[in-house]
């Protein structure tokens, strides 16, 4: 697929956002995006589900992080947040995919409430 049909000036292709590295407060990096989660109604990117804490893949957990807690620096070519590695480790997580449901919305909200979002209506 050529370069212009996945990533333009201020639009990006999701397939280049998964696996885009994650640095935190400190400029280091934590982990990398394995997939975004977009609102079926408003076509926005909600969350961004970080994988982090394992070794070369193995082993991450998967922290779903509020799409506007990350901005990109095109210095480091990946998203930075504000979070450190101990804010990071007591973020709600998952280990599988068996183990989490986005379909509950007390799962939203316990992300939500972590991070201090306020999701749109």
């Amino acid at each position: 697929m050529a370069y212009e049909e996945r990533e333009t000036g201020n639009l990006i292709g999701s397939d280049k956002v998964e696996g885009t590295a994650v640095y935190g407060a400190d400029n280091e990096r934590i982990g990398s995006i394995e997939r975004v989660m977009i609102d079926k109604i408003g076509g926005k990117v909600s969350y961004a589900v970080l994988g982090f804490g394992g070794f070369l893949g193995i082993g991450d957990d998967h922290y779903p992080l509020p799409w506007q807690s990350l901005k990109y620096d095109t210095n480091l070519g990946g998203y930075i947040t504000g979070l450190n590695d101990s804010q990071l480790r007591g973020a709600p997580r998952y280990s599988n995919e068996s183990s989490w449901n986005w379909s509950d919305p007390s799962v939203a909200r316990s992300v939500d409430d972590y991070y201090g979002r306020i999701p749109a209506p």
